[in-house]
């Protein structure tokens, strides 16, 4: 069990575009259980490779129904729109309003090299396209249409309970 630091806006590395992964040797499957660890320890429900360092096309995510490992994922469809909040690990502070894909289709290898198709939506479908979107160097607040602090979000989900 290894911890990394996640890498934070400002870093050029989450601006570029991860590298298709070639072999499933020891080192991914390492960087899998790097990666998983330290979106928990983080509190978080996805990690991309970027955001650890590595231009690999990587992500971990689990919204709640267990890990989910994706080498080399690909969306194959897209339908629907869901509106809602985002954070990143790699914004600390912040949260924005972004707009995203309500269902997704998505290919990608597990770590036994095997192909898995699954079918996503809501909140599993908009984690798929924020992870998806660190491989290309895009972060949630390059799509937000509206950006807030911690402290005005939590008034907003205060005044929602109300």
């Amino acid at each position: 069990m290894a911890y990394r630091q996640i890498r934070e806006d400002g870093d050029e590395v989450l601006r570029k575009i991860s590298r298709p992964v070639e072999t499933i040797d020891k080192k991914i499957l390492s960087l899998l259980e790097d990666m998983a660890d330290t979106m928990y320890r983080a509190d978080g429900v996805g990690l991309a490779a970027p955001q650890v360092g590595v231009l690999k096309r990587i992500v971990v995510i689990d919204v709640g129904d267990g890990l989910y490992e994706m080498i080399n994922p690909v969306i194959l469809e897209q339908s629907g729109e869901q509106d809602g909040i985002e954070g990143c690990l790699s914004i600390p502070g912040l949260s924005g309003k972004v707009k995203r894909p309500m269902n997704v289709t998505l290919r990608y290898t597990d770590r036994n090299g095997e192909s898995i198709t699954i079918k996503a939506n809501e909140f599993f479908a908009r984690a798929i396209c924020h992870e998806l979107d660190h491989l290309d160097g895009i972060l949630y607040k390059d799509k937000a249409y509206k950006m807030y602090t911690e402290k005005e979000f939590e008034e907003m989900r205060k005044n929602k309970k109300d």
